[in-house]
């Protein structure tokens, strides 16, 4: 692109956000300068604002008929920005592209808020880079108005992407890059410099991600009162497989107002990681640590020192958690509404005891492929929690039909029920069905429709 050309307002190509070869690009092709193409990626080019009427001497103009027919033109602007704030950025940027009008509205501060990109082939560096030279116009090198960017699973995207963002986007609440496995440390830590009120950050699936931390020009900038704290509240690692005890130590010192952290198939978590996480992260109110097959009932006495603050907690296929991790939890998380202990084939019914007595306003639970569960566990948890909605018992082997009607009779909320791969008969089912007329049966039983 030209210099004269980014002088003067433009808008981005839809060449910018679709491959040259997929169905939404070759539909809304113009002429053959309006884009080129480079085979196996999306090139972003950079057009000039339309122009308010058709000048070529072959283009007829339109009848009276046709002219009649585009009433959308006699709606306000007000309106019109009202139908284009739901459109995806590809599309808003087509319509910018219509007529003068429209790209006047298409380009109102209000509808960019928020930039969203999906799609494995799009450059994504270089369409972060013209969006956000053309968000700069009105105030230089710095894009107010943007506080979403979310561009999961555009595996193209790299460090140079992130740089743009965190140089031209303070104002930044939101950024979700899942799945771009080629960004690193230096660019998170960028981000996290230099947008001070980024609040909601997910990187899951970025495995060269290991950590979250400030820049170093950051930390020495900031006052001691400062702390050094960074404001994200909500943070999804999930698969950062190379994410350790001591990155989890380094997130935890510096995000102390953490409220929701999802750490799933971080497999090389241990209980010590957990214990620098409570000690600094005292406000969690959701957690997960599924898949973490090194936690154990250590790590649980570590959770349970949030108390009533967690609500959430997913413990899935953590093997080593047995009823004295579940104990913990039942003593001193009285509030805690959900919790997922799929595939922890040491929690019996003795567990779901504690569980039942203590946590009465579980709504949902998930003890999947625990064999050592059985109808006991299931009559305390009928007898405590009656307002359980959600419940999973899938391939739980000691289960029967007698524990299922015991759960129908006394939680009449219950809205979806898991038993596929148990041996239950079709009349508890039928029972079931019943007394809890809103609830849906996951089963495996061909017999029961």
């Amino acid at each position: 692109d030209s210099d004269l050309s980014m002088r003067t307002l433009s808008t981005p190509s839809p060449a910018l956000i679709f491959p040259p070869n997929s169905p939404g690009f070759q539909n809304g092709r113009g002429s053959s300068t309006s884009s080129s193409s480079v085979t196996g990626e999306t090139v972003a080019m950079v057009h000039s604002p339309p122009p308010t009427r058709l000048t070529h001497p072959l283009i007829r103009l339109a009848s009276k008929h046709q002219k009649e027919q585009a009433s959308i033109d006699r709606l306000p602007d007000h309106a019109m920005i009202q139908i284009f704030s739901f459109l995806p950025t590809n599309q808003l940027c087509r319509c910018a592209r219509v007529c003068r009008r429209w790209y006047n509205l298409a380009w109102d501060p209000r509808l960019w808020r928020t930039i969203r990109l999906t799609g494995e082939t799009i450059n994504v560096d270089r369409a972060l880079k013209v969006l956000t030279r053309r968000l700069c116009q009105d105030t230089p090198n710095v894009c107010l108005m943007l506080e979403t960017v979310i561009v999961s699973g555009c595996r193209r995207l790299t460090d140079r992407g992130l740089y743009t963002i965190a140089q031209c986007c303070p104002e930044l609440r939101r950024l979700e890059v899942s799945g771009c496995y080629n960004i690193s440390n230096e660019a998170v830590f960028d981000v996290v410099s230099l947008c001070p009120n980024l609040e909601h950050l997910d990187v899951s699936g970025c495995s060269k991600v290991t950590c979250i931390s400030l820049t170093r020009e950051a930390s020495i900038k900031l006052s001691p009162l400062h702390g050094k704290q960074i404001s994200i509240r909500y943070l999804d690692m999930t698969d950062c497989f190379v994410l350790e005890d001591e990155g989890l130590h380094t997130i935890a010192a510096h995000c102390t107002q953490l409220t929701h952290l999802y750490l799933r198939r971080c497999v090389r978590i241990t209980d010590e990681g957990l214990r620098y996480l409570m000690i600094y992260c005292t406000s969690i109110k959701e957690l997960s640590v599924s898949d973490c097959r090194f936690v154990s009932d250590f790590g649980m006495r570590e959770i349970a020192k949030l108390e009533s603050r967690l609500r959430y907690l997913s413990i899935a296929h953590c093997g080593r958690i047995t009823d004295v991790g579940i104990r913990y939890i039942a003593k001193y998380c009285s509030k805690l509404r959900y919790l997922n202990a799929r595939g922890c084939e040491g929690i019996t019914d003795h567990g779901v005891e504690y569980l039942a007595k203590n946590c009465t306003k579980l709504k949902s639970l998930d003890i999947g492929k625990c064999p050592l569960v059985s109808d006991t566990g299931l009559e305390f948890l009928a007898l405590n929690c009656f307002n359980l909605k959600r419940l999973s018992l899938k391939s739980c082997e000691s289960i029967t039909g007698q524990g299922l009607q015991i759960v129908a009779a006394n939680c009449f909320d219950l809205q979806m029920l898991n038993v596929q791969d148990c041996e239950v008969s079709v009349d508890a089912l039928r029972f079931v069905k019943r007394h809890c007329k809103r609830c849906i049966i996951e089963h495996t039983n061909p017999a029961f429709f």
